[in-house]
């Protein structure tokens, strides 16, 4: 049965158990506790370093003040089991002190949070981060490390083994719950938290003769789906309100439809990954290729039929300087767009590799796409909405609620400024232009039932 909501736990999305606002696709949208129609767009924030008492140090309030500074109100924080219990039934008080404070730091700077339960290859029994090595049971099967192809590693027999042990042993199952009931219990009520994935990336054991396609939709609809109703059994029973992200394999990646069956909760998003493995393994772009698009075909399928919200967990090449990932990050928002209520880019940190930002703070090639005008919060059912990447340009429409609302736009920083224009009855804007700068918040206002217009150019630098 579907939890009622409770007043308690309530954060500034998580609400007090709206429903999903509807949408005309079929795909309906995440809703705050005013019923406005909400987008996040945001970023991974992680500290994968194993390092004990310090563990989660690598996160500074830096990386939130940024977020707000670029226009985001989103991330995704990654938790690792392994460091919560690091042995069974000794859960680390230092380890939740922490997460509290960088929960404390995105409600400080408005950025919503979902707490990710994350591993990689199962965990540190196989020099990764997850699931802790007193619940990794493998029977003595061999496990071969691939330094230079690292997701190989999940079809080795050690770590699928590990995979069923987990999803079928009673003991690990209880283990699991009970990780879930405290990460709720502690942090439910926190005024950032948002939801819970609850588990990164979950793969399985593939039987003899089996295709990749054939097991991952088996392992999604006989080991996660039943996993997934009994976390969200644990979970409701310390939060009723908050929102529930559930992962299908990373085999979506290659335009597989998933074969998760229903989770039965009131609050259920899609949360599935947008990762092409071709680009993994270094190749740049391809336009041509149909990717995405078929991508898009088997990832609106499921949340369709469930009638639930869709969030793109992670997505975001490593190499993002290659000639075509100009064009890639613009394909892929603009996909986004059609299907989802946002995503959380991969990953918020300063350097290489994935990082968004150099060391100076400043976006990394082609990462400043990313940063757009959108509406955080809509007062009403979104007719149609879209940026224009070449112009910079974007527009909402909508329907205001009956009741009159607030909606909210968010304006990145611009050298040149925004120009804000709302067409509608009586509808008006907190601000018809935005200096060069700072990113910037504009609020919308018009009566209940009006058609709204808002359409979002650049400015003139100050020189109008």
């Amino acid at each position: 049965m579907a939890p009622a909501a409770s007043s308690s736990g309530s954060s500034a999305l998580g609400g007090t158990g709206v429903a999903p606002a509807p949408s005309t696709d079929g795909i309906p949208r995440l809703t705050d506790d005013r019923g406005r129609t909400l987008t996040l767009r945001g970023w991974n924030v992680e500290d994968k370093q194993h390092t004990g008492e310090d563990a989660l140090s690598a996160i500074t309030e830096r990386h939130f003040a940024d977020l707000r500074a670029n226009g985001f109100n989103f991330a995704r924080l990654l938790v690792f089991w392994d460091d919560l219990e690091p042995r069974r039934g000794q859960y680390s008080a230092s380890y939740l002190r922490k997460i509290r404070r960088i929960l404390d730091w995105a409600h400080q700077y408005g950025i919503h949070v979902v707490i990710d339960a994350h591993q990689d290859v199962f965990g540190p029994a196989f020099g990764h981060r997850g699931i802790p090595e007193w619940a990794t049971r493998t029977d003595g099967l061999p496990f071969t490390p691939h330094p230079d192809d690292w997701f190989a590693e999940y079809f080795e027999p050690a770590v699928q083994r590990a995979f069923t042990h987990l999803y079928e042993d009673a003991d690990l199952r209880r283990a699991q719950e009970r990780m879930w009931r405290l990460l709720a219990e502690r942090f439910g009520t926190h005024p950032a938290v948002l939801g819970y994935d609850l588990i990164n990336e979950p793969m399985g054991e593939l039987r003899a003769g089996e295709d990749l396609a054939t097991a991952a939709r088996r392992i999604e609809a006989t080991h996660l789906t039943p996993m997934y109703n009994r976390l969200a059994d644990a979970i409701r029973t310390r939060d009723r309100s908050n929102w529930l992200f559930v992962e299908p394999t990373p085999i979506v990646g290659e335009g597989v439809p998933t074969g998760l069956g229903r989770v039965h909760d009131q609050r259920v998003v899609y949360a599935p990954h947008f990762y092409n493995a071709a680009m993994e393994a270094g190749a740049d772009y391809d336009p041509a290729a149909g990717w995405i698009t078929a991508y898009e075909n088997a990832v609106t399928a499921y949340p369709r039929e469930q009638s639930i919200p869709v969030v793109v967990g992670e997505w975001g090449p490593m190499n993002s300087g290659l000639p075509n990932m100009r064009r890639f990050h613009d394909d892929a928002l603009a996909s986004f767009a059609r299907y989802s209520s946002g995503w959380a880019a991969y990953v918020w940190c300063y350097g290489g590799g994935y990082c968004a930002l150099d060391r100076d703070g400043r976006f990394r090639t082609n990462k400043e796409r990313t940063a757009t005008p959108y509406a955080p919060a809509v007062a009403g059912t979104v007719r149609a909405e879209g940026h224009d990447a070449e112009r910079g340009t974007y527009r909402l429409s909508y329907r205001a609620a009956r009741r009159p609302g607030t909606s909210v736009l968010s304006l990145p920083p611009s050298a040149t400024g925004w120009r804000i224009t709302v067409s509608g009855r009586e509808a008006w804007a907190s601000a018809r232009s935005v200096p060069p700068g700072r990113a910037r918040q504009v609020r919308v206002w018009a009566p209940g039932g009006t058609d709204v217009v808002v359409s979002v150019r650049p400015g003139c630098g100050g020189r109008c």
